[in-house]
């Protein structure tokens, strides 16, 4: 009998378990679930194997091995290690419903944006059928693009923009960079919610870039709390077309900030935090000085001292 054999995390087998919640079969011992479908009986295992085995187990497994990192125990973080109460249904991501992303996070120079966006069944469909997907996989020019077929469907969407003042700002008071997206995160979330009172909505999906409680946490030293049906869930702009959507809006905000920072430094702003990054800072600085910096960077990161070497 064909079988395939995959170490995967722990999130990844608890989605996997709400996706075949319909082929459930008896759990044998060891595992977290069984199931069976026409091309494969699946069974994942508490140590983080999944055995796919049956005619076609390759239809099964592709659907996870190739979408997900595949994992071992040490490469595993903590949020994948362990599942928690705040995973979606997988209902959700076609029905009514929240989703928020950001993006500038691991960019030296430009904002962090958070974008919220709020999509029914029907908009979901038709956001799939003009190619929203995941910001990660489509060209900036594609993003610009599709950010304004967005906001021009008036669809409800909220946007919030930490520009590099006072990010710099916040971080020298002693925040770190995941409780200013948690917050911003939180801010874009009740905005939204106020725009949309008297819809129906299903639920809010927040990508996730920390553990819940962590997230709780750092929301609630600002006097801000979840929302009831919260749900957190990483790489959710791959399943979830409301989080895309906050992906795009997100990157295009981003974008367009990019562009009016390289306009008053007279330079082409590069992205990341690479060598080109260092390079571009000496070059800031030898034209308008340290200060300047604060005005356009994220200070706090490496490259502001690898810059010195070209100064």
């Amino acid at each position: 009998m064909p079988q395939a054999v995959y170490k995967l995390s722990q999130q990844t087998i608890y989605q996997m378990k709400h996706y075949y919640q319909s082929s459930l079969t008896t759990t044998p011992q060891g595992a977290i679930f069984r199931a069976k479908t026409p091309e494969a009986v699946i069974t994942a295992y508490k140590s983080g194997k999944v055995l796919f085995q049956g005619a076609a187990p390759e239809k099964e497994s592709k659907k996870w091995a190739n979408t997900n990192e595949v994992v071992a125990p040490k490469a595993a973080s903590r949020s994948q290690r362990t599942p928690h109460a705040f995973v979606p249904p997988t209902t959700l991501y076609t029905s009514n419903h929240m989703g928020t992303d950001e993006a500038g996070t691991g960019d030296y120079f430009g904002p962090i944006t958070v974008a919220g966006v709020y999509l029914t069944q029907d908009q979901i469909h038709y956001l799939k059928t003009i190619g929203v997907t995941d910001s990660k996989t489509i060209t900036d020019t594609k993003i610009r693009e599709l950010a304004k077929k967005i906001t021009a469907m008036n669809i409800p969407y909220s946007l919030m923009v930490l520009r590099n003042e006072k990010y710099n700002q916040l971080q020298k008071k002693g925040w770190s960079q995941g409780k200013m997206k948690a917050v911003l995160h939180q801010h874009a979330i009740n905005k939204l919610q106020e725009k949309i009172q008297g819809q129906q909505i299903e639920g809010i999906i927040i990508d996730q870039f920390c553990e819940p409680p962590i997230y709780q946490r750092h929301i609630r030293s600002e006097q801000l709390s979840l929302l009831p049906h919260t749900y957190f869930l990483t790489k959710a702009e791959s399943y979830s077309t409301a989080v895309a959507a906050g992906s795009i809006i997100a990157r295009a905000s981003f974008l367009k900030e990019m562009d009016a920072l390289s306009k008053s430094t007279g330079m082409t702003l590069p992205k990341g935090a690479s060598k080109k990054v260092d390079e571009t800072i000496a070059q800031i600085i030898h034209k308008y000085g340290w200060d300047f910096l604060n005005k356009c960077g994220k200070t706090h990161f490496a490259n502001t001292k690898k810059a010195n070497t070209y100064l």
